[in-house]
């Protein structure tokens, strides 16, 4: 079974310097019938205008990934981690008992685009972790990138759940196929372009929940890029 969430049917919020989308209900957008999809918690496309951001603000017992699609965000937190995340960097913040942090576009006149993402860790109480990574290279010679993972496979960032994220994106029109494992669920979010599910279109901004199939055949058009979480 696939269900899909447009794009146009997500919480949003404009603050003026941050034009929000919502996939879950988060903060005062609430919807009881998408309060999350399993350990995935939260997805909110985001848009920040030069020069601002999240100021310094505290996080407990979640995975936090920071996936930026356009601009820059510059990051500092209480571990003493720095760093400038860029497109086709992916961050991985374990708050776990606690951890505060900012967030900044880093360019003063454009636009930052991002995804942050929240997921229920496996433990609570570990220890606050920082990661970060560029996959650029990786998407050289492939199109679907293996970027977060419970072990850190292929030279992903080390996720405390047992939970996979994907990045893929087409420069040309691709096809593939995913075998699931019996008890696994799929979330594919939308960034660009035209996706095939199964034979059902996801456009951008359009999430897909993937419950009970076996197979995933996916039919991308060239140009589309989007997030696919393997789940327990």
């Amino acid at each position: 079974m696939i269900q899909i969430r447009k794009s146009q049917s997500r919480g949003h919020a404009n603050h003026g310097w941050l034009d929000s989308y919502h996939t879950f209900s988060f903060a005062d957008y609430y919807d009881p019938q998408f309060m999350g999809f399993g350990v995935l918690r939260v997805i909110n496309e985001d848009v920040i205008d030069g020069g601002n951001g999240f100021s310094t603000h505290g996080h407990k017992d979640m995975e936090i990934v920071t996936y930026v699609i356009s601009g820059l965000i510059e990051h500092k937190d209480t571990l003493g981690s720095e760093g400038h995340i860029r497109p086709g960097d992916v961050q991985r913040m374990s708050a776990g008992t606690g951890i505060r942090h900012s967030e900044f576009n880093g360019l003063k006149n454009e636009k930052t685009h991002l995804l942050q993402i929240w997921i229920e860790p496996e433990k609570i109480g570990i220890a606050p972790e920082y990661e970060q990574k560029s996959f650029v290279n990786d998407w050289i010679n492939q199109s679907f990138v293996l970027v977060a993972s419970n072990n850190g496979a292929e030279g992903s960032l080390k996720l405390n759940q047992d939970a996979s994220i994907y990045a893929a994106k087409y420069a040309v029109a691709g096809k593939k196929e995913i075998k699931l494992n019996a008890g696994r669920r799929v979330w594919i979010q939308m960034i660009a372009g035209e996706l095939r599910v199964n034979g059902e279109l996801l456009v951008a901004g359009d999430g897909a929940a993937c419950l009970n199939e076996t197979v995933l055949n996916l039919q991308a058009q060239p140009a589309s890029h989007f997030l696919l979480f393997d789940l327990p």
